[in-house]
């Protein structure tokens, strides 16, 4: 699960300590919800937008829905990539998956009437944990476009009832370390997403011995250190959202 990213040295920060975290809120002013979010040199653009109607497979049940995109600009590595136009590339459609889940994770259900929340997350910069960042930032996006339409008299209430956030840890050279840059995760002998909310829960674990196999115990650890990092990656959506 190697996000092309591009390669930059490793700070002076520790193994359990997060990149620098930058979230700005209403970034994209013509968005109903959107958050510009920066992990370290990482920077991704999410936007959700409210739009009418929902896909066909959902119409007439009088619920909503919600889906995500991704893409990468051609520039937010060191080497220019193709745009994808045609038709999307299967990491790109297994990242859209992974945002849209956590994203759903928000809600209890989707009584909010037909209409879809789509969210755009658009990598300006890359350095490792993409996917990562445009989750946290999404969510933070997602929050705000359901205020949006509270504050527009379209909701009585916000149908969010926890955040999610996401962060990288693998193993490198025996090493746990949490929230890889490229630099690190093109060489983790085990690399791991992990998804919680802000109750705790886990929404999803992706991992992968990348270059070697791992322990149960290994796998403990790198879960609570993912946990570890996860809890500062909640407590700064709490912040920016004012919550």
């Amino acid at each position: 699960m190697t996000d092309h990213n591009s390669p930059a040295p490793r700070t002076t920060r520790g193994v359990r300590d997060l990149r620098p975290v930058v979230l700005e809120r209403g970034a994209a002013p013509y968005a109903e919800g959107s958050c510009l979010i920066s992990f370290g040199a990482t920077r991704v653009l999410c936007t959700a937008s409210v739009e009418e109607g929902v896909p066909g497979w959902r119409k007439g049940r009088g619920e909503g829905w919600l889906t995500a995109e991704y893409a990468m600009l051609p520039r937010a590595t060191h080497t220019r990539t193709q745009r994808e136009r045609a038709q999307v590339g299967g990491r790109t459609q297994e990242i859209q998956r992974l945002i849209g889940r956590s994203l759903r994770a928000l809600l209890d259900d989707f009584r909010f009437g037909e209409m879809t929340i789509k969210v755009d997350c658009d990598v300006l910069q890359a350095d490792g944990g993409t996917r990562t960042a445009a989750v946290t930032g999404a969510c933070v996006a997602v929050c705000d476009a359901f205020a949006w339409m509270v504050g527009r008299g379209r909701l009585t209430a916000s149908p969010v009832r926890r955040r999610v956030a996401a962060v990288s840890v693998g193993v490198i050279d025996g090493e746990p370390r949490l929230d890889l840059e490229y630099a690190e995760d093109v060489r983790a002998d085990v690399d791991m997403n992990v998804v919680m909310t802000s109750e705790k829960r886990f929404v999803e674990v992706q991992g992968t011995g990348e270059h070697a196999t791992f322990q149960r115990a290994e796998l403990d650890q790198l879960l609570d250190l993912a946990a570890h990092g996860l809890e500062s990656l909640l407590g700064a959506q709490a912040a920016a959202l004012g919550v």
